[in-house]
């Protein structure tokens, strides 16, 4: 059984999936990640494990007007529609609409569509457009990043200012394969300029008066931050 989270006995994540996670997971769920598993970047598709903490937190906070910063297949995109109310929105974000299209009629068949606002767009820009309308400041309930690491640092200072006070910021993969805590000389050379840009994105939000942060060891690390003020 391959994946890449990080509890590395496999016996034991397939417990937890199998006991808890899969029995609740929906059926446009289990399709998308289906599709997501035949393809050859499947690494790229978000956690089922990850995607059920994900739906709590917006039930938690009755998130109804969402932001998504790279989208992919869109397993997290279909799990935040289904799980938002009718008249919610999602705005998503993705530089590659082909990976898109591959989970669209998916999300069509699931009657959710409507909720999605798609921009194909570098990330930075689209967020600038966001901001140069007053009112999306301070308007999104929950944000979820999982788009380029490199640049994790550069969109949290646009979407702090996104996210309305109190509410929620996720960000994926921020223990990066557990190379976070492993020395750099004994880090494959592929996984270093990423963990490098991790390293950093993470003590810069330990040092961010304006959140508050978790991080959740599901899939390659969560990290979940509340804005303050």
């Amino acid at each position: 059984m391959e994946h890449k989270g990080l509890l590395q006995s496999d016996d034991l994540y397939k417990y937890i999936l199998e006991t808890n996670v899969y029995p609740h997971e929906p059926e446009p769920l289990k399709e998308i990640r289906a599709l997501t598993a035949s393809h050859q970047k499947f690494f790229m598709g978000s956690s089922p494990d990850g995607g059920q903490m994900v739906e709590m937190l917006l039930k938690l906070i009755d998130a109804k007007k969402t932001l998504e910063i790279g989208v992919f297949t869109g397993y997290s995109l279909l799990l935040t529609a289904l799980t938002i109310p009718e008249d919610g929105k999602i705005v998503a974000i993705d530089i590659n609409r082909e990976f898109y299209e591959i989970g669209r009629p998916t999300i069509q068949k699931a009657g959710i569509e409507h909720k999605i606002e798609f921009i194909e767009s570098d990330a930075i820009r689209a967020l600038n457009k966001l901001l140069e309308d007053p009112n999306n400041k301070g308007s999104f309930d929950y944000v979820f990043v999982d788009a380029d690491k490199i640049n994790y640092l550069n969109y949290h200072e646009k979407v702090i200012n996104l996210v309305k006070v109190n509410g929620i910021i996720v960000y994926d993969n921020t223990l990066w394969y557990g190379t976070v805590a492993k020395s750099e000389d004994s880090v494959p050379e592929v996984f270093k300029e990423v963990r490098n840009s991790i390293l950093k994105f993470n003590k810069a939000l330990v040092d961010d008066t304006r959140v508050k942060i978790v991080t959740a060891p599901l899939g390659d690390g969560i990290t979940i931050c509340r804005r303050l003020y």
